[in-house]
């Protein structure tokens, strides 16, 4: 069973990073539509699977980031430590759905919010030449962005990077690329909040962890392959791909809403 959930990161973070979804978006639903594992133990899977990634192709890109104009550390410290102060707070969300409603129903809900947010951002994709940019500049404006980001990507499991791009895009006017390197810093750090807050609280001794290790080889495995892939694409061609990406996403949502609610 290790090697399969190895290929499954591996492909994740692999076309994750190369488009700026992140992977994790892939990881977790797929582990729901698997289901070897609770809600509560996928989540922390996905985490530390996301913040290995993450550190890394952060490793391998940090050069990058000064390579593009618009690249403003004004922006990407608040949104940073918005994504911190989200991700406690998604995490609080989580914590409390776990503890005071069935399984089943924590899986439907992150499931549907998932599936509702993917139709939305796979629509602005489509259209966000015509929509224009805020342009938005400033601490405040990014620390609350970066709020946001940080709990809907914590409380969903999933790293949020096709949330991170499409909204950086919309609100900050970054190119994709830029927009899905400045998502790989907040799937960081808002999963390294994820992390310690588990430390905090239950640590890792209650959850299963027999396969973190093909999974974490698999992360790293996929965000050096990620960027090789990176650098083959131009912005059309991964625009294109996190399309493609997002249908099947919203796939595996639909039948995991249908599989947790026992209908197949």
């Amino acid at each position: 069973m290790g090697i399969l959930y190895f290929f499954i990161t591996l492909f994740a973070t692999s076309i994750g990073f190369s488009t700026g979804i992140g992977g994790g978006v892939i990881i977790k639903p797929v582990l729901d539509a698997l289901g070897h594992f609770p809600v509560e133990n996928i989540n922390v899977l996905s985490a530390l699977s996301m913040f290995t990634m993450s550190i890394f192709s952060i490793f391998i890109n940090i050069k990058k980031f000064k390579s593009y104009p618009e690249f403003n550390l004004k922006i990407i410290i608040p949104l940073g430590f918005g994504s911190v102060v989200g991700g406690t707070m998604g995490n609080s969300l989580f914590s409390f759905l776990t503890g005071n409603v069935e399984k089943y129903l924590v899986t439907v809900t992150q499931n549907i919010v998932l599936l509702i947010l993917m139709i939305i951002i796979y629509i602005y994709m489509l259209n966000k030449q015509n929509v224009k940019s805020l342009n938005f500049r400033g601490a405040l404006p990014s620390t609350i962005i970066g709020i946001l980001l940080g709990s809907i990507s914590t409380f969903l499991g999933i790293g949020g990077g096709p949330i991170n791009v499409a909204l950086i895009i919309l609100v900050f006017g970054y190119s994709t690329k830029l927009a899905a390197l400045s998502s790989i810093v907040i799937i960081f750090l808002s999963q390294a909040t994820k992390i310690v807050n588990v430390l905090l609280s239950t640590g890792f001794g209650a959850y299963n962890l027999s396969i973190l290790p093909f999974m974490l080889v698999g992360a790293i495995t996929g965000a050096f392959t990620g960027s090789k892939i990176s650098k083959l694409f131009s912005d059309r061609q991964v625009v294109m791909s996190f399309n493609a990406t997002l249908i099947i996403i919203m796939i595996l949502c639909i039948f995991n809403i249908i599989k947790a609610l026992g209908i197949v």
